[in-house]
Parts: structure tokens; sequence; C-alpha cells
């Protein structure tokens, strides 16, 4: 089975993100504000066996890479998991799939620049200000968004510089700190209880998330069903490698007084063996890394924005292809400005609640997709991705995700339902209009 016919205005999209730019797009995205802050916090749940959380969470995570893999390599279409589940489950499933992808997105994008502000603040005081705080933003959002609203190949040269930029302090931090790492610190007492390991991969999922972002412009992807499969694994690879690397250099050098370091841990650890100079690098390198965060973000939240409207969910104002640059235009404007509206007005801790729940809940709908997709034979232009065992990875990824969501709160739950209703309540509004005009 085919999949649907592409639309005119997605025709008009340029192909350009092979292999090396959609793995750096997807390192770039995930290595974000959370790794900055998320080893203490893990090593306050778990002591030396923090370890552990990363290997479980890089285990949910590739299950839910593969998952991705089938699907993506199956919709070439641009909208990430929001194309998927149109595709396998009809338009009002996938609207509310859009939503939550857009709203995980943009709640987590609003976040961490809220956090990058944060950051300049502790770097130079003059940034603390909230004059400034809100000049600086605006400054940064503009920016990004004239740059790839200039073209596609000119937003992911920017993520590959910037993705360059932001792991090499991370990448000095494990080189220079594991000269310096005491065996001692990283002794077990013994395997931790399953409710403490369930809290911490809780915890950092926030860490691994940008997958789903990185994927949205499909539609832009050389070759996707060769393409994603790729990136997806390679990425994640280094990712979880270089998150166990980090976490075992800031255990192995601070022990039991990393868990007390819970606002910045690493530039802390730094300091323990590069001194004052460490602190600096470690300061900047999660300002470097949390605006490249907005970088990768610019490239793809607003194509969700163009993919809802293509479909009929938004105003068809959202779709306009610019004719020289060939962008989502109107989508990358105003995608910045609701940014700007969010980071101004709220802080990470409360913009990161409803996005976390949003988000498992959008990878368990990408879980039936991906089966659904394989069960209903839809392929796109080229033979989609396969091993054997493959379906394996959407029942296994959807029933771990079930697992974590089972440590959101109810008052999470209702936030992220609210959104939903009301969804609904806008599709149920928009078929019956139809149904009067037809």
């Amino acid at each position: 089975m085919k999949a649907a016919p592409i639309a005119a205005p997605e025709a008009a999209l340029v192909r350009a993100l092979g292999v090396r730019q959609l793995t750096a797009a997807i390192i770039n995205t995930t290595v974000g504000a959370g790794i900055f802050v998320l080893p203490a916090l893990v090593a306050r749940d778990l002591g030396a066996a923090a370890p552990l959380a990363f290997l479980v969470c890089g285990a949910i995570m590739a299950l839910i890479a593969l998952t991705l893999a089938i699907a993506g390599s199956r919709v070439s279409l641009t909208g990430g998991i929001y194309a998927y589940v149109h595709a396998a489950f009809g338009p009002y499933v996938a609207l509310l799939a859009g939503v939550l992808q857009w709203l995980s997105g943009i709640l987590a994008v609003s976040g961490v620049s809220a956090a990058l502000l944060d950051q300049l603040g502790t770097v130079a005081p003059v940034f603390g200000a909230p004059v400034s705080r809100a000049v600086t933003l605006a400054a940064i959002l503009t920016m990004l968004a004239y740059l790839n609203a200039r073209g596609v190949r000119a937003g992911t040269r920017l993520i590959e510089v910037v993705t360059v930029a932001k792991l090499a302090p991370l990448l000095i931090f494990v080189v220079a700190g594991a000269f310096f790492v005491e065996p001692g610190a990283l002794a077990w007492p013994g395997l931790p209880p399953g409710d403490a390991v369930g809290r911490a991969v809780l915890l950092l999922i926030f860490a691994y998330s940008g997958v789903e972002v990185a994927l949205a412009p499909s539609g832009e992807v050389l070759r996707p069903a060769r393409t994603v499969p790729r990136a997806v694994f390679l990425a994640l690879a280094a990712i979880t490698l270089l998150y166990i690397a980090i976490q075992v250099v800031a255990q192995g050098t601070l022990g039991a007084g990393l868990a007390g370091a819970t606002g910045a841990p690493l530039a802390v650890a730094a300091g323990r063996f590069l001194g004052t100079s460490g602190v600096t690098l470690l300061l900047l390198g999660a300002v470097c890394s949390m605006f490249g965060y907005l970088c990768g973000d610019m490239l793809s939240t607003p194509r969700s924005w163009y993919a809802l409207a293509r479909d009929g969910f938004l105003p068809s104002f959202f779709t306009r292809i610019d004719p020289v640059r060939r962008t989502p235009l109107r989508a990358i404007w105003a995608h910045a400005g609701v940014v700007m509206l969010l980071a101004s007005t709220n802080r990470f801790e409360g913009l990161a609640i409803i996005a976390n729940v949003a988000l498992l809940i959008l990878y368990l709908m990408c879980c039936a997709s991906a089966l659904q997709l394989a069960r209903a034979g839809v392929v796109g232009d080229e033979p989609p991705f396969t091993i054997p065992g493959a379906r394996l990875g959407p029942v296994l990824g959807g029933g771990l995700v079930l697992w974590i969501l089972s440590s959101a709160t109810l008052r999470e739950f209702a936030l992220t339902g609210a959104v939903l209703a009301a969804a609904t309540l806008a599709y149920l509004a928009r078929k019956r209009a139809q149904s009067i005009e037809g």
C-alpha cells in the first residue's frame, strides 16, 4: 500500500537533509539543557548507581528510536510523529498527536529559553534584569527565525556549527576529568530499588527527548527510508555514551557531593580539576548548549505549525511557502512569537511539567502508529526499514512508556487532558462547519 500523495505545498519543499545533517540535528536537539543539571538529580536518587539509570533510559529510547525508524521510513511527509499518526489513524488522532507534538516542543523550548536567560545572568549579571532578559531573548529569536526563514540549508549549517561548539566543553570535561576520577566514588552499595530507578528514568527522559522534534522536517530529508534509521541510531548511540561518560566523571570527582550540587553540577565538578577556567568553560558550554537547542527547534517545530495547517487544523495562512527561499515563513515567525511570550512570562520548571507528559503520550501514539503502518503495508518511495523482530520495538517501547507515565501526577494528566479536550472540540466544530457548507 502506497502512502498518500504529497500535497502541492509539500512538493515545493527542498529535500536537503542527509544522514550527517539529520544526525547533527538530532544530537544538537537532544543534548540540551538537561545534561548540565540532571547528573546531580539522578545521583540524589541513585547515588553511585546513577549510570544504571542512563543505561535503562538509553535502552527505552532505543526502542522508541526503532519505532521512529519503522514509521519514518514508511511516511516521508513533513510533521514527524504527527505525519506518522495521520497516515496510520486518520485526521482526528493525528490532530491530537499534532497538538501534543506542538505542545511538548513549544513548552520545552520556551523553558530552555528561560533557562538560557538564567545562565546568561550567571555569566553576566546585566542579563538578569527583566528588560535585558526580554531584549536579549527577542534578539536571539529574531536572529534564529531570520536564518531559518532564509532556507533550510542555512538553518542546518548553523546547527552543525553550534553542535560542535556546544559538545566541545562536554568532551573536554570528560577527557580531562577522566584522570581525576576516584574509583571509590563509583563503588555501588548494591542494586537500587526499582521505584528509585523509575523516578530517575522519569527525570532523564527530558535529557533524551528531542529525536521526535528533529524528525519534524521529514519532507526535507533525502531518501528518508535510508536516512532516518541511520541518523536516529547513530545519534542515540553517541548521546548515550556521552551521557554515561559525563555521569561517571561527575560522580568520580565529586563523590557524594554531586547530589548536593543541583544548580550547576558539571561546573562544580570541572572546578575541582580545572579550576576557575573549568567553571567558566562549563557555564559557557551550558549557554551554548541551550542556544543550540533553540537553533534546532527553530528548524523543526515551525514545521509542525505548517503540517497542522496543511491538513486543515490551523488556518491556511501558515501553509504559505516563500517562493524564493522555499521555507514555511509565516509558521517560523509565528513560532518565534509564541516562544517569546511563554519564555518571558514563565520559568523552566513550570513549563517542563506539561511538556514531559505530552511527550510521553506522543511516544505512545508513535508506537501504535508504527505497528499500524506495518500491518497496513504503508510504504513510501523506497522499501521501508526492517530488521528481524522489529515489531517488538513498538510493543516493548509502548509498555515501558506506560510504566514511565504511571509516575506522573493526576494534575499533570489533567492539564494535558484539558488541552486535548480543547483540540477535540475544535475538531468537532470544524467537522460541523464542513457538513453545513457541504
